[in-house]
């Protein structure tokens, strides 16, 4: 029987989601520290990306620029919170989002110091490729229960290239 902790959080969803078999919490994002020196060579590269739209008269490439850097301004002041991510005998709980075992295609745990990282990968074809860290989850425990319900894609080796750019340059 799960312990109180786990039914209130699996109860939030409103559905069944069963007995927890494993879980962990993890950042909504991953809080950068980003120096001064971070921010005075972004100012730079939107700048010059912002000269070189009005010389070339491509207002549409600055209206861009503008909004990316707004969304990632306001991005940063929101601070992340914590969020559980339980394994249960019918599926995965990550928040209060339910995902049945019948709807997971396969699953890969990529575990290379510093990278630790739990991809889920879904039936749908409109469902993103989930990923979840796993800093403070047991790699071969997560890897175990899974596969007693779903497949394990060994193919998937290494972190995606966009999860690479977003970890190396603080995005």
């Amino acid at each position: 029987m799960a312990n109180e902790t786990d039914n209130k959080a699996l109860k939030g969803a409103e559905i069944d989601a069963g007995e927890s078999l494993y879980e962990w919490e993890m950042w909504e994002f991953h809080p950068h520290e980003r120096s001064k020196t971070w921010y005075a060579i972004a100012m730079v590269v939107v700048g010059l990306m912002l000269v070189y739209a009005v010389i070339t008269s491509n207002f549409m490439f600055a209206i861009i620029i503008l909004m990316i850097s707004i969304i990632f301004l306001l991005n940063n002041l929101h601070k992340p919170k914590h969020i559980a991510v339980h394994l249960t005998d019918k599926g995965l709980v990550v928040d209060e989002e339910f995902h049945p075992y019948k709807d997971i295609k396969d699953f890969s745990v990529i575990y290379n110091p510093p990278v630790e990282l739990l991809y889920v990968d879904f039936y749908q074809f409109w469902m993103p490729i989930l990923k979840i860290p796993l800093h403070e989850a047991d790699p071969n425990a997560v890897r175990s229960i899974l596969l007693e319900f779903t497949y394990e894609n060994l193919e998937r080796d290494d972190e995606h290239l966009t999860d690479t750019v977003e970890r190396m340059y603080k995005l």
